[in-house]
């Protein structure tokens, strides 16, 4: 399968990089300078990954992935921000605008790429759940997941979660009352070695945490492990 890559990116040095690094691995690539051209050409492509850069003209990378997760057909597309900043304040900015990662200039094409085969095995994954899940719900105290819907209530009421807090989520559930260390996490979710930065699953959880509303302390913080989700 030949996936769709997005690049919306105005430093055209840096596009035209990613542009063959991606066409080298096969991947069908569509450049942009700005994300309103982009977002117009989703009915004539559907892309399967985008890559956008945070510090864009008009509207920004923060600003694009939040108008994108509002379009119901394209809220799924994994979303990787691209950006020079690399404070944690950014960075949660980003996730929690919707972006499914975030990785900063000066980057290594390597790292991006192994992230970007990450993110695209998750959607093989997801389209084999559809069709092979038998279980369809399951459900921790307050907190239900419909896995067919990819849909998560607390106390009944929907909350909106992006890729990877849903992916989290789940699979915190399918193991719930087990402490699960970050690198087990990181290799589940991401699907590859993150250079030891465990702190991107730090990150993921203090937002999922807060999305939970009441809920949020079902999350538990396992001293010299990681995390783990129990009543």
């Amino acid at each position: 399968m030949s996936y769709c890559i997005y690049i919306i990116e105005d430093d055209i040095n840096i596009a035209e990089l990613l542009e063959i690094a991606l066409k080298s691995s096969n991947y069908e690539v569509f450049l942009f300078q700005n994300s309103e051209d982009a977002i117009k050409s989703f009915k004539n492509k559907k892309p399967d990954l985008i890559l956008c850069d945070v510090m864009l003209p008009k509207m920004n990378g923060i600003d694009t992935v939040i108008h994108i997760r509002k379009l119901e057909e394209f809220k799924l597309i994994p979303i990787i921000l691209v950006t020079a900043k690399d404070s944690e304040l950014e960075k949660i900015k980003g996730l929690d605008s919707g972006a499914d990662d975030y990785i900063t200039k000066p980057f290594s094409l390597m790292e991006l790429m192994a992230r970007i085969r990450a993110h695209l095995r998750k959607l093989d994954y997801i389209h084999d759940a559809k069709t092979e899940d038998i279980e369809t719900i399951i459900n921790i105290g307050k907190i239900k997941i419909n896995k067919t819907l990819r849909e998560v209530c607390v106390n009944d009421e929907k909350i909106e979660l992006t890729f990877k807090e849903y992916e989290l989520l789940k699979y915190l559930v399918e193991n719930k009352n087990k402490p699960l260390s970050r690198e087990e996490i990181l290799n589940k979710i991401w699907g590859y070695e993150y250079l030891g930065e465990t702190r991107t699953v730090d990150i993921h959880i203090k937002t999922l945490r807060r999305k939970l509303l009441s809920a949020e302390d079902y999350i538990k913080t396992v001293r010299g492990i990681g995390y783990k989700i129990s009543e």
